[in-house]
C-alpha cells in the first residue's frame, strides 16, 4: 500500500490485502511518499523486499533481513533487520554514478493505537555502493511477536516507511520538465558560482540589462559580458543543464581555479563590479546601482555639546553579525546600536576638545534588491583559526525594515526572494540556492545541474541552522549564508517577465549559430572513428629543403583532408583534384612509405585505385601522399607516362659545393635499360651547366650514408633500385668552402641538432633555437650563443635543465672537455629528444665566477620586505667585502645610515651578529637547515651612535610558547635603566604597519635559558639581564658591528597572536577572486 496521507483505520482494513493504493500525489517525481507493507513472518526466512515506492523517480523499498543480537555474555536472540533500500537499476539500467540524499522514518505499526507505533529515523546519502540504510537490530522478534505489544496479527506485521528525498544526481532527472527551469553544471568546485548566477538570472530586470550590453565584436574567449549573456540565454532557452566553462575561461581562470571554492559574497561583488563597468556609456548604465545600491550614514554625535560628524556612503550588501543573535531583526538592531566613546576612548571634537560621543550607523535608503550576508564564518582567537557558526538563526519570509530607516515610511517591506545555503565547515562545503522566482510562494531548489520543486519549510525553516531535534543526535552544518530580499513595492519591476522575444536578435542569432557549430563538432567527434586524415603535398616543399629525404613534414604544411576510411583511392583522387583545381587525369598519387632504414619515400598506388584508403594506409593514420601534377604552363603535355612494372620513379637533387646548398631538381622514370648517367642532362637543363662540366652521382641511402654511383651502368645492373630512391648530382671540378662532396655534407647534416636556449632569470622566456653541430666544444657553443644575445662568450654561464621540472638545474663548468653530444649524454638527454639549455648573463668572467663561492642570503629592507640575494665572493674575503658586494644588488634610502651588517637567523631568532673583520671562510655552513638563513640589513641610524649607557638587545616574536617564533627578529637599542613604557613607545614607531590599539595587546617577556618571565610596566632594562651568567666574559652588545653569538643569551620576547587573515574562509588554499579579462 502506498499512501501519502494514510488514514490508520483504512490501513487496518486494507493492510492484509497487500495491495498498493494510489494517492493524489502519485507522480514518480514527487519529493516524498509513504509506503505501508505487510510482512508475513511465517515466510520470513531470508532477505525480503517490499514493492517499490517511487520518490524522485527512484524506487525505494523496505528491505527486511532476519538477524540476531550479539550482546556480550547473553544468548543470541532473533531480531528484525529493517532497512530502506534504493536501487535505480530498475528504471535506469546499470548506473553506478547516481546519488541521492534522503530522510526517512521507519516504523512498525501498532494494530491498536497509532501512538504505540515503534519509529526510528534515518538520514543517509544513498549511492551505488551504499544503497541501503537502516537498523540491523530494529526490534527484538520476541517483542514483535508479543500480542500484548499489539504489532502482530495472524503472524503478520505492518511496516511503514515515510521517505523525503532530494532530487538525485547522476541519473536522468528532467529539471525542465518537472520545474520549468534548468541548472548549471559544476566544474569541480563552482557550486558557489552557480548559486550566485541563478540568483542574478532570476533578477529579471538585471537579466534584461545584461542582454542589452553591447558585445558585438568582443573576443568570444575573453569577453565576460558575452559569456554571461550566453549563460543567461541558455538558462532561458535550454532544456538541459548549462555549462559554465566558457564563462570561467572568459574570467582568465585556469583549470585549477574551477576546483578552488571561493566566497559567495566576494564572487558576487567582483562580478557585479565588472558588469557595472561594462555597462558604463551604454543604454543600461546605472542598472546595477539602481537595483542594488543603498545608502548608509556613519555618524559621531557628541553627547554633551552640539557637535556631530556625518559621512554618507553607498553599500551593495549588508554583512550581519549572527553570533549571539537569534533573528535578522536582532542583527539589524545590533548594526545600528551606537558605540559609546568615553573615558580613554573619547572623541576629539576639534575646538570642543575630547568629548563623550555616540558612534553609529543609520540607514538612509534600502535598495530594491537587498543582499544580506550572514557572517557565519568568523575568526576565533582562542582556536587561532576560522570557524563556522552553525547556531540557529531565523529569518522571516516578509521583512519589515521601517524601524531601521532614518526617515521611515511604510514602503520598507521586503519579500524573501532567495536563500543561498552552505553545507560544510570553514574548510569547504557545498552551496545550493532556494529561489522563489515569482515571489508567489513557490520555491525551487537549485543544486548545480539539478533543479527540483521545494516548499517553504525546506527553503526557509530547515536552513535556520542549529538542531532542535535531539533524536537526530547531530548538529546541522547546513544553514543559510546569504539572503536576498526584494522590496514589495518594486517586485513587479524587478521581476518583470522576460520572453524569448525580449532577447536581442543579434544575440539569438549568434548563440544559435554557436550551437549549430558545436553540434557539428560533436557529430564529427562521434564519427571520428569512421574517418582518417590524408596529408597531401606537391613537390613545392621539396624545393629549398636541405635535409635528408624530400621534406620535413613538421614544416611542410600539407593539405589535410578528412576522408572516410571506406572511401576508395579513386574517391580520394577526385577529392584532391577538386580541391586543387585539377582534372582527375591531371594528377597522380604516390604514398609515402617508411623504410626499414628510417627513411620515408614515395611508392606507387597506380594499380590499387579500387582499394579503400584504410587498406592502402595499412590501418595507420594519417596517410601521407605525394601529388604529382601536370605542368600548368603546358597542360596539353599531360603527366609523364609511367608503367609500374617496368619503370622506377627516381627523385633528383643537385648539391652546389660552392654555396653548400642542396637543390631539388625533379623526378624521372627510368627503365632497367636506362643508363644511370642519363640523369645528368636533367641537371644541365635545370641549372644551365655546360656539357663539359664533370659531374658525379650519389645515392642518398639514409641519414649519414651516401653511396657513389657509376654513371655508365644501366639501371638494371644496380644491386637494388626502389621507387622513391633519391640521387644527388654534384660538380667534381670545384672545391667547397665547407664540404667537398655530398658525402661530407650529409655526414655533417647528421650531426646537426637544434638546441633551445632560455634565459635562466626569466621563467616566461620562450628562448631561441640555434642549429649546432654535436661535435662543437663548450667554447664554440658559447661563441655562437654570445652572438645571438649580443654578449661575450666569457660572460655567459650555462645550466642544464632539471629532469622533472622545466627549470634550470646545475651549472655547466666552462672547462667541460667533451663535445656538445657528450654534454647532453652526460645529463641523460637522449639523442632524439628536444635539447634545451639555460643561460645566464654575467657581470664578471665565467672563469672568475667559478673560482668564487656562491653565497645565498636575504636582504631585509626598511619596510620589512625580504629579497633573495645571490652573491659570488672569493673564499678569502671578509664580511665587510661581502657586504660591499651586496650593496651592488640593493637599494637603500637617502635617510638611512648606509651601513650594512650580516646576521645569522635560526628558527626566527638571531643567533649571531658578524663583525666586518670576520673572514667569510669562518662562516659556519648551516644553510642545510631549512630554518636557518643569513640576513643582510641596514643598520638603523640610532644604532650607529650608541652612547656609553646604550646597548642592543635581541628581540623575537612568538605565540603561546617561546618555541613557536615567527616573523622577523631584530636588534633594538635600549638605555641602561630605561623603563618598559619608554621602550614600548619607541618600538611602536618602528612598526609602521601596526596600530597602537593592536600593539597594546603585545606582551613583553624576558626569555632566559628557555624560561619566560613576563615584564610589568615598572620593569627597567639593565644590561646585566641580557648577558649569560655561565660565561663571565660575556659583555653587552655595545657596538652595531660587534661579532657576537646570541643563541644562548637572554632575549626580549613579544608575545602576540598571528595576525588573523583578512578574508573569512579557505585562506589556506584560496586565492582572491579575480576576473582578469574585460
Amino acid at each position: 500500500m502506498i499512501d501519502n496521507d494514510v488514514d490508520m483505520e483504512t490501513e487496518k482494513k486494507e493492510v492484509e490485502e497487500d495491495v498498493m493504493e494510489t494517492t493524489e500525489q502519485d507522480e514518480p517525481n514527487k519529493s516524498s511518499g509513504t509506503l505501508v507493507w505487510t510482512l508475513d513472518l511465517s515466510e520470513f526466512n531470508d532477505t525480503t523486499f517490499s514493492p517499490p515506492l517511487y520518490v524522485r523517480n527512484l524506487p525505494w523499498r523496505i528491505m527486511c533481513i532476519p538477524r540476531s543480537s550479539n550482546a556480550a555474555g547473553s544468548e543470541r536472540k532473533p531480531t528484525l533487520g529493517f532497512f530502506l533500500q534504493c536501487n535505480p537499476i530498475d528504471v535506469q539500467g546499470n548506473n553506478n554514478g547516481w546519488s541521492c540524499y534522503a530522510r526517512a522514518t521507519l516504523s512498525i505499526l501498532s494494530r491498536e493505537k497509532p501512538e504505540n507505533d515503534f519509529n526510528r529515523r534515518i538520514n543517509h546519502f544513498f549511492y551505488a555502493k551504499e544503497n541501503d540504510w537502516g537498523y540491523s537490530n530494529f526490534m527484538m522478534m520476541e517483542e514483535i511477536k508479543d500480542p500484548a505489544k499489539g504489532f502482530i496479527k495472524d503472524n503478520k506485521i505492518n511496516l511503514k516507511i515515510e521517505v523525503a528525498a532530494d532530487a538525485p544526481h547522476g541519473v536522468h532527472w528532467d529539471s525542465k520538465k518537472y520545474t520549468g527551469y534548468v541548472g548549471l553544471k559544476n566544474q569541480g568546485a563552482t557550486c558557489y558560482m552557480n548559486s550566485v548566477l541563478q540568483t542574478l538570472y532570476f533578477t529579471s530586470q538585471l537579466r534584461k540589462a545584461v542582454y542589452k550590453m553591447p558585445t558585438d565584436g568582443d573576443d568570444v574567449n575573453k569577453s565576460v559580458a558575452l559569456a554571461l549573456q550566453r549563460v543567461f540565454y541558455e538558462l532561458q532557452t535550454s532544456d538541459c543543464a548549462v555549462a559554465t566553462k566558457k564563462l570561467t575561461k572568459s574570467f582568465g581562470w585556469e583549470a585549477l581555479d574551477s576546483f578552488m571554492q571561493h566566497d559567495v559574497q566576494e564572487f558576487c561583488r567582483v562580478l557585479l563590479d565588472h558588469m557595472e563597468n561594462k555597462m558604463k556609456g551604454t543604454c543600461v548604465e546605472g542598472t546595477i546601482p539602481k537595483l542594488l545600491e543603498g545608502k548608509v550614514c556613519s555618524y559621531i554625535s557628541c553627547m554633551n555639546v552640539d557637535y556631530e560628524s556625518k559621512r554618507s556612503e553607498s553599500f551593495f550588501d549588508i554583512q550581519l553579525n549572527i553570533k549571539g543573535k537569534r533573528t535578522v531583526i536582532e542583527s539589524f538592531e545590533d548594526y545600528i546600536t551606537p558605540e559609546i566613546l568615553e573615558g580613554d576612548n573619547k572623541y576629539d571634537a576639534g575646538t570642543y576638545g575630547l568629548q563623550d560621543a555616540k558612534k553609529g550607523t543609520k540607514f538612509q535608503k534600502f535598495p530594491p534588491v537587498l543582499y544580506l550576508q550572514l557572517m557565519r564564518f568568523q575568526y576565533d582567537p582562542l582556536m587561532d583559526m576560522n570557524v563556522k557558526i552553525n547556531d540557529r538563526y531565523e529569518f522571516p519570509e516578509t521583512l519589515d525594515l521601517n524601524e531601521f530607516i532614518e526617515n521611515p515610511t511604510d514602503n520598507e517591506k521586503f519579500s524573501l526572494f532567495a536563500v543561498l545555503v552552505h553545507s560544510g565547515d570553514n574548510h569547504g562545503g557545498h552551496y545550493v540556492a532556494y529561489i522563489s522566482p515569482k515571489l508567489d510562494g513557490k520555491w525551487f531548489k537549485f543544486d548545480d545541474d539539478v533543479v527540483s520543486k521545494s516548499n517553504r519549510t525546506e527553503a526557509i525553516e530547515n536552513n535556520f541552522g542549529g538542531s532542535e531535534d535531539e533524536s537526530l543526535n547531530v548538529r546541522h552544518c547546513t544553514n543559510a549564508y546569504m539572503l536576498v530580499y526584494i522590496k514589495e513595492t518594486q517586485k513587479d519591476d524587478v521581476l518583470t517577465n522576460i520572453i524569448d522575444d525580449d532577447i536581442p536578435l543579434n544575440l539569438t542569432s549568434f548563440f544559435e549559430e554557436e550551437k549549430r557549430e558545436e553540434a557539428l563538432r560533436r557529430k564529427e567527434k562521434q564519427e571520428a572513428h569512421l574517418y582518417m586524415s590524408v596529408e597531401a603535398v606537391t613537390d613545392d616543399p621539396f624545393h629549398g629543403y636541405q635535409g635528408n629525404d624530400l621534406l620535413n613534414w613538421t614544416t611542410a604544411r600539407p593539405n589535410v583532408y578528412r576522408v572516410k576510411k571506406e572511401s576508395s583511392v579513386r574517391d580520394m583522387e577526385e577529392m584532391i583534384a577538386d580541391n586543387m583545381g585539377y582534372q582527375v587525369d591531371g594528377l597522380r598519387l604516390w604514398v609515402f612509405q617508411s623504410r626499414a632504414n628510417s627513411t620515408i619515400r614515395p611508392a606507387p598506388i597506380e594499380n590499387e585505385r579500387e582499394k579503400t584508403i584504410w587498406e592502402v594506409a595499412e590501418k595507420e593514420t594519417p596517410l601521407k601522399v605525394f601529388v604529382e601534377t601536370i605542368d600548368q604552363s603546358n597542360p596539353a603535355k599531360g603527366l609523364m607516362p609511367y608503367k609500374r612494372d617496368e619503370q622506377n620513379i627516381i627523385f633528383l637533387k643537385y648539391f652546389d659545393v660552392m654555396t653548400d646548398t642542396m637543390y631539388y631538381l625533379t623526378h624521372v622514370f627510368l627503365s632497367p635499360d636506362s643508363c644511370i648517367g642519363d640523369v645528368f642532362q636533367h641537371a644541365r637543363d635545370k641549372i644551365g651547366l655546360p656539357a663539359n662540366v664533370p659531374l658525379a652521382l650519389y645515392e642518398e641511402v639514409h641519414a649519414g650514408r651516401t653511396d657513389e654511383l657509376t654513371p655508365t651502368k644501366l639501371l638494371g645492373e644496380m644491386e637494388e633500385v626502389f621507387d622513391g630512391d633519391i640521387w644527388v648530382i654534384q660538380r667534381t671540378d670545384l672545391t667547397g668552402k665547407f664540404h667537398n662532396t655530398v658525402d661530407d655534407y650529409f655526414r655533417d647534416l647528421n650531426n646537426r641538432i637544434s638546441v633551445q636556449f632560455c634565459d635562466k632569470n626569466n621563467p616566461a622566456d620562450p628562448g631561441f633555437h640555434v642549429v649546432l653541430n654535436q661535435k662543437m666544444t663548450y667554447n664554440e657553443v658559447a661563441e655562437v650563443v654570445a652572438n645571438c644575445i649580443d654578449s661575450e662568450p666569457n660572460l655567459i654561464q650555462f645550466f642544464k635543465p632539471q629532469s622533472h621540472r622545466d627549470i634550470a638545474g646545475y651549472a655547466i663548468k666552462s672547462h667541460f672537455e667533451g663535445t656538445l653530444k657528450d654534454l647532453f649524454m652526460s645529463y641523460g638527454q637522449r639523442t632524439k629528444s628536444p635539447k634545451k639549455l639555460f643561460y645566464l648573463r654575467l657581470n664578471i668572467a665565467i672563469s672568475e665566477l667559478e673560482s668564487k663561492d656562491h653565497f645565498r642570503c636575504t636582504w631585509l629592507n626598511k619596510h620589512r620586505e625580504e629579497t633573495v640575494l645571490s652573491l659570488y665572493v672569493a673564499k678569502n674575503v671578509t664580511i665587510a667585502e661581502l657586504l660591499e658586494e651586496a650593496k651592488k644588488q640593493i637599494e637603500m634610502g637617502p635617510d638611512g645610515s648606509g651601513k650594512l651588517r650580516l646576521l645569522e637567523v635560526y628558527s626566527y631568532r638571531i643567533h649571531r651578529v658578524f663583525s666586518n673583520g670576520v673572514s667569510y671562510h669562518n662562516i659556519q655552513p648551516s644553510m642545510a637547515q631549512q630554518t636557518t638563513c643569513y640576513r643582510v640589513e641596514e643598520i638603523p641610524v640610532e644604532e650607529t651612535r650608541l652612547g656609553p649607557k646604550d646597548f642592543l638587545i635581541p628581540v623575537a616574536h612568538f605565540h603561546q610558547t617561546i618555541f613557536q617564533c615567527f616573523n622577523h627578529p631584530f636588534l633594538f637599542k635600549v638605555t641602561e635603566g630605561e623603563a618598559l613604557q619608554s621602550v614600548r613607545a619607541r618600538m611602536l614607531e618602528r612598526f609602521k604597519d601596526i596600530s597602537e590599539k593592536e600593539f597594546e595587546k603585545y606582551k613583553f617577556s624576558l626569555i632566559t635559558h628557555g624560561r619566560m618571565t613576563p615584564l610589568n610596566d615598572d620593569f627597567t632594562f639593565n644590561s646585566s639581564d641580557f648577558i649569560t651568567n655561565v660565561d663571565k666574559d660575556t659583555k653587552p652588545i655595545t657596538e652595531a658591528h660587534l661579532d657576537v653569538f646570541l643563541h644562548s643569551r637572554p632575549w626580549l620576547g613579544l608575545e602576540h597572536a598571528l595576525k588573523p587573515p583578512k578574508r573569512s574562509r579557505y585562506n589556506y588554499v584560496e586565492k582572491p577572486v579575480k576576473i582578469h579579462n574585460q
